[in-house]
C-alpha cells in the first residue's frame, strides 16, 4: 500500500459549499484516505492509496464538479504566477463590467423616457454576463448536473432571472401591458450586482493572497544557487543538483545553502528566520548549520547532510501547508451549516416571491422578483465560509514565522484551553548541556594562567561532553594548539597528557585519587561542600598536585523562568518531570518557579502522571525533548518539542518550538487565544449578517417603512462582508502578543 499526503493546488471555489462538496465528494470517494480543502488557500490537502486511485482519477473527478485540481509539480513561485495571473484576469472582467455597468445604472435610474432606452441597456448588460461573469453561470450549470448549489448559483439564479425578465419585457412589453402590469426592466441590478460581487471578489482574492504570505516568504528564504567543490573543483551550481555529503563553500554575507555540518572555518551565522533568535550565532567546525540562514562573518565549509524535501526549510513550509489545510473544531459548525444554506435561501427566494406575489395583487410580481432577487444575492455564505480558514491561514503563518511549528488547526486551538504543562527538565526547562558554573583554586597556586592555558589545550582534544564545556570556559589559543603530548584518555574518568613540560591529569575525584594526586586540604572542604549540590565535579592536577576544581552543572535556560511566571499567571499549572536526581530536580524546580515536581520518573511514568491529570478532567500539554518524553507527548492533549530535540520527540508532538524557548510557548498560547478570538467575530458577524440581512431584503420593513432593498445595495452588501471577514483576519499580522522574540 503507497499512501500518498500532499497539498494540491484547487482553481474555481467561490464559497465555503465549494470547499464543502469537494471535500464531501472526495472522502468519500473509495481510496481516498482524508480530504481537507482550505478555501481560503484554494488548495486541498489529500491523503489516498495509490494502489486503489490514481491521482488522475481524483482530478478528473474534481473536474466533474466545475473544479480544477493542479496536480502537476509547481513550485511555490509558479502557484504564485498563476494567482497573479487569476487576479489580472479577474480585475480586467471587473473593470469591463464596472465601466459598462455604469452607465446601464445612469440610464436605468436617471434617464427614463431615453429612446431605445431598453435596447442601450440590454447591450451594454450582455458582455457583462456573458464575458466578465460567465464564471458565475458555467460553474452553477455544473453545479446543478451533479444536484450541487453554491454561491455561483445563487448569482446566477438572481442575475439571470433579472435579465431574462427584462429581455422578455424588452422584446414583448404589450404582454405585460394587456395584464396591465408596468413592463419594467432590471438590467442595470444583473449589470451593478455581477460588478459589485466581481470587485468584492477582486479585493478578496487580493487579501487572500496576504494571508499566504508566510508560505511564500519561507520558501523565498530557499537559496538558488550554491558553490559546491567537486573533484577538487569548485563551480556554482543549482541547489537542486546538491547532494548528500558534497562540501559547500560559504562566503560572508552568503545564505546557506542547505542543511549540514561545518567542516572548515568559522563565523557568526543569523538564524532568525528558522529560529526566530535574532542574536547571531557562532559557527565553527563540528556545529550544525540550517539550510536558508545567513552567514554574516567568517568563510565556512561545509558538508550538506540533508537536501531537497528533507531540510528543515522544506519540513517547515510542509507542516505549515498541512496545518493551514487543516480545520479547526470551531470550523465544523460553519461548515455543516454552509452545506444546507444554499438550499435554504434558493427555498427562501421561492416563499418571498410567492408571498409578494398573493399578498399584494396589484404590484405583488414587480416587488415579489425585485425581493426574491436581493434575498438570492445577500445571502451568499462567503463570508461564513472564509471566517476561520483566512484566520487560521494568517494565525499558522505568524506562529511559523516566529519560529513556532503547528501541525494542524485543532492544536492551535486546544493551545488556549489547556489547564496544565508538563515539562521534562533537561534540554526543556534547562539548556540540556553542562556548563562550567563554579572553578575553585588551590590558593597555593602559582601560575594560573599557565594552568588555564593546559586546561584548554588538552581539553580541546577530548571528545568527552564536560571537555566542550571546559573549552568553552576556557578557550584554547592558537598557541597552545599542537603543543599537547602523551594524550592519553580513559573512557569515563579523564585524561592525562603532557604540556610545555608538566604532566597534567584531568577528571572526576576517584580518577585523581587512583593516580595518587594529592588534594590540599582547602579543595577537599570545597568538595565536600560542592558535593550537596546537583554539580559535577572535575579535577585538574598538575604534577601530581590538584590546582583546581571545576564544577558543571545543566543550568536553566535564560528565559525559561520568565515564562514559566507568565503561564503560571495565565492560570496554567506547571508541573515538572525527570528522570534525573531528585536533588538536580529540586534545585532546578526552585529557580525555575516550578511548583509541581517529581524526580526520577520512567518514560512509562510520565505517561501515566498524563492519563492520571486527565482522568481529572484536566487539558494536558506536555513539553519535551527526549525519546524517553515520546510516550507523553503522544498521549498529551497538546504535545509540544524543542526543535533541537530528537526525532522522535518531533514526530510524537503537534507544536514544535524550533529554538526550544518556553517563552515562545507562551506567545503560542497568546496566539491561539488571538486567533481564536478573531474567528469568533468573524462567525459572528457572518452569522449576524445573514441573520438581519436575509428578513430585510426579503422585505420585512415594508409594512411599516415602504423600504425595499434594492438588489444593487444587496450585492454591494455581500461583497462588504466577504471583505471586513478576510480585512479581520488580517489583524493577526500585527496583534501584539507581547512575547520576547530575541
Amino acid at each position: 500500500m503507497a499512501i500518498i499526503k500532499k497539498t494540491y493546488p484547487v482553481q474555481g471555489m467561490s464559497c465555503s459549499s465549494c470547499a464543502a462538496s469537494i471535500q464531501t465528494f472526495l472522502s468519500a470517494t473509495e481510496g481516498v484516505r482524508t480530504a481537507n480543502v482550505n478555501l481560503a488557500g484554494e488548495e486541498v490537502l489529500l491523503e489516498y492509496d495509490t494502489e486503489k486511485i490514481s491521482l488522475e482519477q481524483i482530478e478528473k473527478a474534481v473536474d466533474g464538479l466545475g473544479f480544477k485540481l493542479i496536480t502537476s509539480g509547481l513550485t511555490e513561485d509558479e502557484r504564485q504566477d498563476m494567482k497573479s495571473k487569476r487576479l489580472r484576469t479577474l480585475r480586467t472582467r471587473t473593470i469591463l463590467a464596472v465601466s459598462l455597468s455604469l452607465p446601464v445604472f445612469i440610464i436605468g435610474m436617471f434617464f427614463h423616457h431615453l429612446a431605445y432606452r431598453n435596447w442601450i441597456m440590454m447591450a451594454l448588460t450582455l458582455p457583462v454576463l456573458v464575458w466578465s461573469g460567465r464564471e458565475f453561470y458555467v460553474i452553477a450549470f455544473k453545479r446543478a448536473r451533479h444536484g450541487q448549489a453554491n454561491m455561483d448559483t445563487l448569482v446566477a439564479l438572481g442575475t439571470g432571472s433579472a435579465f431574462l425578465f427584462s429581455l422578455f419585457n424588452t422584446l414583448f412589453p404589450e404582454w405585460l401591458l394587456r395584464n396591465g402590469l408596468e413592463p419594467h426592466v432590471y438590467y442595470e441590478a444583473s449589470a451593478v450586482i455581477i460588478s459589485f460581487i466581481l470587485l468584492g471578489r477582486y479585493f478578496e482574492e487580493r487579501a487572500k493572497k496576504r494571508t499566504s504570505g508566510a508560505i511564500r516568504k519561507l520558501m523565498g528564504l530557499q537559496v538558488k544557487t550554491a558553490r559546491v567543490i567537486r573533484n577538487g573543483v569548485e563551480k556554482e551550481m543549482l541547489i537542486s543538483k546538491i547532494r548528500v555529503d558534497d562540501i559547500l563553500v560559504i562566503r560572508p554575507g552568503e545564505k546557506i545553502p542547505t542543511d549540514g555540518r561545518v567542516t572548515e572555518g568559522s563565523g557568526f551565522v543569523d538564524e532568525s528566520m528558522i529560529t526566530g533568535e535574532s542574536i547571531p550565532v557562532e559557527k565553527g567546525p563540528g556545529d550544525a548549520v540550517i539550510g536558508a540562514t545567513l552567514n554574516q562573518t567568517g568563510s565556512l565549509k561545509m558538508v550538506a547532510e540533508k537536501v531537497g524535501s528533507e531540510t528543515m526549510l522544506a519540513q517547515i513550509v510542509r507542516l505549515v501547508q498541512e496545518a493551514q489545510g487543516s480545520k479547526a473544531p470551531i470550523q465544523k459548525l460553519a461548515d455543516k451549516i454552509s452545506s444546507w444554506f444554499v438550499p435554504i435561501v434558493i427555498t427562501l427566494a421561492i416563499i418571498t416571491f410567492f408571498v409578494w406575489w398573493i399578498g399584494y395583487p396589484e404590484s405583488g410580481l414587480q416587488y415579489g422578483f425585485v425581493t426574491a432577487l436581493a434575498v438570492l444575492i445577500i445571502a451568499c455564505p462567503c463570508a461564513l465560509g472564509l471566517a476561520t480558514p483566512t484566520a487560521l491561514m494568517v494565525g499558522l503563518g505568524r506562529a511559523a514565522q516566529m519560529g513556532i511549528l503547528v501541525r494542524d488547526a485543532v492544536s492551535l486551538e486546544d493551545l488556549k484551553n489547556i489547564h496544565a504543562l508538563v515539562v521534562d527538565k533537561t534540554g526543556t526547562v534547562s539548556k540540556g548541556r553542562p556548563e562550567v558554573i563554579a572553578v575553585i583554586r588551590d590558593p597555593e597556586e602559582e601560575d594560573r594562567a599557565g594552568t588555564d592555558e593546559a586546561i584548554a589545550a588538552i581539553e580541546d582534544r577530548s571528545e568527552h561532553l564536560f571537555a566542550r564545556a571546559i573549552v568553552e570556559k576556557f578557550p584554547v589559543s592558537a598557541s597552545g594548539r599542537g603543543v599537547v603530548e602523551n594524550f592519553d584518555s580513559t573512557t569515563g574518568k579523564g585524561v592525562r597528557a603532557s604540556y610545555r613540560g608538566n604532566e597534567y591529569i584531568i577528571g572526576s575525584p576517584a580518577f585523581t585519587r587512583e593516580l595518587d594526586c594529592i588534594v590540599p586540604p582547602a579543595l577537599t572542604a570545597s568538595e565536600e561542600i560542592s558535593g550537596q549540590q546537583p554539580a559535577s565535579i572535575v579535577y585538574v592536577a598538575r604534577n601530581r598536585r590538584v590546582v583546581a576544581m571545576i564544577l558543571l552543572a545543566d543550568t536553566i535556560k535564560p528565559t525559561s523562568k520568565h515564562a514559566i511566571s507568565e503561564l503560571k499567571s495565565m492560570g496554567i499549572e506547571v508541573h515538572m518531570l525527570t528522570g534525573d536526581t531528585a536533588a538536580s530536580a529540586s534545585h532546578m524546580a526552585k529557580e525555575a518557579g516550578i511548583d509541581f515536581c517529581q524526580a526520577e520518573v520512567s518514560p512509562a511514568g510520565k505517561a501515566a502522571y498524563l492519563q492520571k491529570m486527565k482522568s481529572e478532567g484536566k487539558i494536558v500539554a506536555m513539553a519535551g525533548d527526549g525519546i524517553n518524553d515520546s510516550p507523553a507527548l503522544a498521549l498529551a492533549d497538546v504535545g509540544i518539542a524543542m526543535g533541537q530535540g530528537t526525532d522522535i520527540a518531533i514526530e510524537s508532538a503537534q507544536v514544535i518550538l524550533i529554538k526550544g524557548d518556553l517563552e515562545k510557548l507562551v506567545a503560542a498560547i497568546r496566539l491561539s487565544h488571538a486567533t481564536v478570538r478573531i474567528i469568533r467575530q468573524n462567525l459572528f458577524w457572518a452569522f449576524f449578517y445573514n441573520v438581519i440581512s436575509i428578513p430585510v431584503a426579503a422585505g420585512i420593513l415594508f409594512p411599516f417603512t415602504g423600504f425595499l432593498l434594492n438588489p444593487m445595495i444587496a450585492g454591494a452588501a455581500m461583497a462588504f462582508s466577504s471583505v471586513s471577514v478576510v480585512s479581520n483576519s488580517l489583524r493577526l499580522r500585527t496583534i501584539r502578543l507581547r512575547e520576547k522574540i530575541a
